[in-house]
């Protein structure tokens, strides 16, 4: 049992230095031969990437005193953007007594409306590392 394990082991490893050993070419080859359901799995993947690159999937939220006589950050904005940075920032001020929100169109990562730090921050928070 054991020697038809170190057999197979050494099959396995000499197999995957040969495929190494050929050139990319060969390898783009075998890619193109490959079979219809797996060549048509890759086009679904690149469907559902397409679809998804407008869902707001960027979120960030930056909680704040609005206020410096009141603790506890209860004070927050809330980025919500998609791939190319579209969406919307939602703050909400809360006071002692009462409670304001506000929402801003973000378009490609930036505003026309005047955004405060904590809108910035957000958005830049949001924002994928390149």
């Amino acid at each position: 049992m054991l020697m038809v394990l170190l057999v197979a082991a050494a099959a396995l490893v000499l197999a995957l230095l040969a495929w190494r050993r050929t050139s990319p070419s060969a390898r783009a080859d075998t890619e193109e031969a490959l079979p219809e359901d797996v060549v048509g799995l890759r086009q679904e993947v690149a469907a559902l990437r397409a679809e998804t690159r407008d869902a707001l999937r960027h979120l960030a939220v930056v909680r704040y005193d609005a206020f410096g006589d009141m603790g506890g950050h209860l004070s927050w904005s809330l980025a919500l953007l998609d791939d190319g940075g579209h969406g919307v920032v939602i703050t909400s001020i809360h006071g002692r007594s009462e409670a304001r929100t506000y929402a801003k169109n973000v378009t490609a990562w930036s505003c026309e409306q005047q955004l405060s730090p904590e809108e910035q921050e957000a958005i830049g928070s949001a924002r994928p590392a390149r």
